[in-house]
């Protein structure tokens, strides 16, 4: 008579333990539990209207614990555009990065503000409303993107695609660039709270004026981010 081998059984998902955070790690996690709370509150309700206890019930966390990470509740409204704007340029930045050409740079990047809109919904109020509540916060801002944007034209400009006359006008036109992002994005962009997809015409349209007007462009540069040449316009 044969013996069989007996089984061994392993258990289907063993546990396993997972490494503990450390204090660090854990001030971290309600901080940014905090910081997007008030993200949330702002968009919602304003600035003004963004009390500590709305934000720190968002946050799952105690009234008292915030004061452990903000000394006053202006500071921490302080923080949300700046942080939210770093957020926004990487997202650019990570959208862009392989463009060929300044023109196409420019389409992804226009695309890439609206796509962001979308994922932080919240952003447009607390970009619109920080001139009033959070004006050091609205200026060290618009500052960063505007220095962002500067440099891009400068690099344009040493590539030969765009040529003004005097240096100075780079922050005018980064200014002008900027500022029909924003005013698009309120007429086309918006549907009362809601952030909708900004119309495909109206991309068209904006990417018309840069090419005509602003940029020495060849047939490449006016390839969009999709890949799909233009259709030429007869003369």
């Amino acid at each position: 008579m044969s013996t069989s081998t007996p089984l061994v059984y392993k258990r289907a998902n063993p546990r396993v333990r997972k490494p503990r955070l450390t204090r660090a790690e854990r001030s971290e996690l309600t901080r940014k539990a905090l910081f997007n709370a008030a993200i949330s509150v702002v968009g919602e309700h304003g600035y003004a209207n963004a009390m500590i206890t709305d934000i720190t019930a968002r946050a799952h966390t105690a009234h008292g614990t915030f004061y452990n990470y903000f000394e006053t509740r202006q500071q921490l409204l302080d923080t949300l555009l700046p942080e939210l704007g770093a957020e926004m340029l990487q997202f650019i930045r990570d959208e862009t990065r392989d463009s060929r050409t300044e023109i196409e740079r420019e389409e992804r990047a226009f695309r890439a503000f609206f796509t962001f809109l979308k994922t932080r919904p919240e952003f447009y109020r607390i970009l619109y409303e920080a001139e009033v509540f959070a004006p050091e916060a609205y200026i060290r801002h618009t500052n960063t993107v505007a220095s962002g944007y500067v440099r891009t034209l400068q690099r344009a400009v040493q590539n030969g695609r765009l040529a003004p006359r005097e240096p100075q006008e780079l922050e005018a036109i980064a200014f002008m660039l900027m500022g029909a992002r924003h005013y698009l994005c309120m007429r086309f962009a918006r549907r009362g709270a809601e952030t909708i997809s900004l119309p495909e015409w109206v991309v068209k349209t904006y990417m018309e004026l840069v090419t005509g007007s602003l940029f020495n462009s060849s047939e490449l540069d006016r390839i969009p981010a999709s890949g799909h040449a233009r259709t030429s316009k007869s003369t």
